[in-house]
């Protein structure tokens, strides 16, 4: 019953905007949605981490030590503002990833997708806010008359499918804004909104308390 309960949460969570999905909207627009969901990859295998974490009981202490939650907002934004860096700072389509720009300066290059998976993991495991998810909200979907390791598994495995299906709404979206980059000068501009996001994120993240 709490399995039922917890689908539509689930969901909802995964799909809420923030770093992670502009990062595969981000990918779906530069990379494809294939390529976007391969980097998927990275994000779930973070939020494995931090399931792991909590089901072993270490994510409440996690979360009770304003020491390591603080070190982790300030890992996290500085990640983000990095990412607004490059994206501010490239000519190519590539924006946010490491990558060889064409003759053009613009529209050439692809990021390699090994470059998207550890951006989309760097991005999870720096995100404070998966800490509270899988340490404070998750647990209370588990049923303490039942076993805990198979709850665990059941809603964790619901969770990242649920960012799987998120990635593939959010690339989607972005390969539709694709079609709308057909000039050097639309990429930068394109580039430089990139950029007021991530560093948007990044600052609001600061300022967010818990």
């Amino acid at each position: 019953m709490q399995a039922l309960l917890f689908f539509p949460v689930a969901f909802a969570i995964a799909l809420t905007p923030g770093p992670n999905n502009f990062c595969g909207l981000n990918n779906g627009m530069r990379a494809g949605g294939g390529a976007a969901l391969v980097a998927t990859t990275g994000r779930v295998a973070a939020f494995a981490i931090f399931l792991a974490i909590s089901a072993v009981g270490l994510g409440a202490m996690l979360l009770a030590s304003e020491t390591a939650f603080t070190a982790v907002k300030w890992l996290g934004a500085a990640y983000l503002f990095w990412i607004g860096w490059r994206a501010f700072h490239s000519r190519s389509l590539g924006g946010t990833a490491d990558l060889s720009e064409g003759a053009d300066g613009a529209m050439a290059g692809r990021a390699p997708l090994r470059a998207l998976v550890a951006q989309e993991f760097l991005l999870g495991i720096t995100n404070p806010k998966a800490i509270i998810l899988f340490a404070a909200i998750f647990p209370q979907f588990i049923d303490p008359g039942q076993p805990a390791a198979r709850q665990f598994l059941v809603l964790g495995s619901t969770y990242l499918l649920a960012e799987f299906v998120s990635t593939a709404v959010y690339a989607s979206c972005g390969r539709q804004i694709r079609r709308l980059i057909r000039t050097p000068r639309a990429v930068v501009r394109l580039n430089r909104a990139t950029d007021g996001f991530f560093m948007g994120a990044g600052g609001l993240l600061l300022a967010a308390p818990r």
